[in-house]
């Protein structure tokens, strides 16, 4: 079976929990959970994908937080230990999730390759 921790390993804002509430409820999602997930690497690191998921592997690690049960892979797990997400809404750039890692390499806005990143 999965594994669940009662400690919080990514913290999730009240914008970002507000968003994925609404999201799930757009959806008809009843009983679903935030994935978060590491999709590729860059010079910045790595880059992360989300995703609404009812399926839940036996490997997999589960906990709540903000009221959003989230779901990470044991590798995810490892890059997003003390993570943040967030919900912005910016007039200019438009609306979505960051994700904030607490161990960027690059966590002073530089990047390796000359340009910023969000990672």
């Amino acid at each position: 079976m999965f594994d669940e921790i009662g400690t919080q390993v990514v913290a999730v804002s009240p914008a970002a929990a507000e968003a994925v509430h609404k999201i799930m409820a757009e959806r008809n999602l009843e009983g679903y959970a935030l994935r978060v997930y590491v999709a590729s690497g860059g010079c910045c690191g790595v880059n992360f994908g989300m995703a609404l998921d009812n399926q839940i592997r036996k490997d997999d690690t589960t906990f709540e937080t903000n009221g959003i049960k989230m779901v990470l892979d044991p590798i995810s797990l490892d890059y997003l230990r003390g993570a943040s997400i967030d919900f912005v809404n910016d007039p200019v750039q438009g609306s979505g999730f960051v994700i904030h890692q607490a161990h960027s390499r690059h966590s002073e806005g530089g990047c390796a390759c000359g340009g910023s990143c969000s990672c």
